[in-house]
């Protein structure tokens, strides 16, 4: 059967499956005050970090509108697979359940399942390659759905950041301790619990922060051997592979990638912030 992988553009695909025709990116919004872009191909991560460090104020992002998924859910494939950001952290989901809904209506039914990841950015890159793994099985799409709700939920996401700020502004850190958002030293191991983020512990310093992720990361993964480790990162590439190297030396995975971080990703994760998935 044809398919099609629709992802909202929080999702980093890997290189050689961005221009993949199995799937279609949705971008959303970002705003620095009066400087709006999309978060498509042309995202310039050099340019929009600048901008940012030099913006007083909060950027922000909008999610995309329902029409925009309702015309990515078009075209010829049989069925279709949604992957959006959290539906605690955006209204993502949302938009594309109603998306699902207009289509519907438009042109008549079609199997299309919305997935909330509950989570971001390599988060959402692991169902969108476990979706194609299960897709190239041959699978019927009712039984693709039991398998990769379950994926989903088996999913375990951290992140270290070295500036907190835009997410404490933009009311994504309720949970985070107030000492660890004010104090520049001390660095959170944040964890995706549910969609909801949540602090596991914290270090004084980056370094110490990074290693503890990657300790709970090779502590906390099952099956390691069949599952991939997928690593996304803001400017931060050598912190990628030095955390990718302590998790590979505790446990083996099928897969290892690494990811720049798209535009929303890297407006919430900042300059120099990693994010781990397994």
């Amino acid at each position: 059967m044809s398919y099609k992988i629709v992802v909202d553009s929080c999702c980093e695909l890997p290189e050689k499956y961005i221009k993949d025709s199995r799937f279609q990116a949705v971008p959303l919004g970002l705003e620095i005050g009066e400087y709006q872009i999309l978060d498509d191909e042309s995202f310039d991560q050099a340019d929009f970090l600048k901008r940012v460090a030099e913006y007083p104020k909060c950027p922000k992002s909008s999610c995309p509108s329902p029409e925009r998924f309702m015309e990515a859910y078009a075209g010829e494939e049989e069925h279709v697979f949604v992957i959006t950001l959290s539906s605690h952290l955006s209204g993502s989901y949302n938009s594309a359940v109603l998306g699902k809904n207009l289509y519907n209506e438009k042109y008549g039914e079609k199997p299309i399942h919305v997935i909330d990841s509950e989570s971001a950015s390599c988060g959402e890159t692991q169902i969108a390659l476990k979706l194609l793994e299960l897709e190239e099985q041959g699978l019927l799409f009712e039984e693709i759905v039991r398998r990769i709700e379950a994926f989903r939920s088996s999913i375990h996401t951290y992140f270290v950041l070295d500036n907190l700020e835009t997410m404490r502004k933009n009311g994504r850190m309720s949970s985070v301790k107030s000492l660890v958002a004010s104090t520049l030293s001390i660095k959170p191991l944040l964890i995706g619990d549910k969609g909801v983020i949540v602090q596991k512990g914290q270090s004084i310093g980056i370094k110490k922060a990074l290693g503890k992720m990657a300790e709970a990361a090779a502590e906390e993964v099952e099956n390691s051997q069949e599952r991939r480790l997928i690593i996304s990162h803001c400017n931060a590439r050598e912190r990628a592979e030095s955390v990718r190297d302590m998790i590979l030396a505790q446990k083996k995975f099928k897969e290892c990638i690494i990811l720049d971080a798209r535009g929303v990703s890297s407006m919430y994760a900042n300059d120099g912030g990693v994010i781990v998935t397994t």
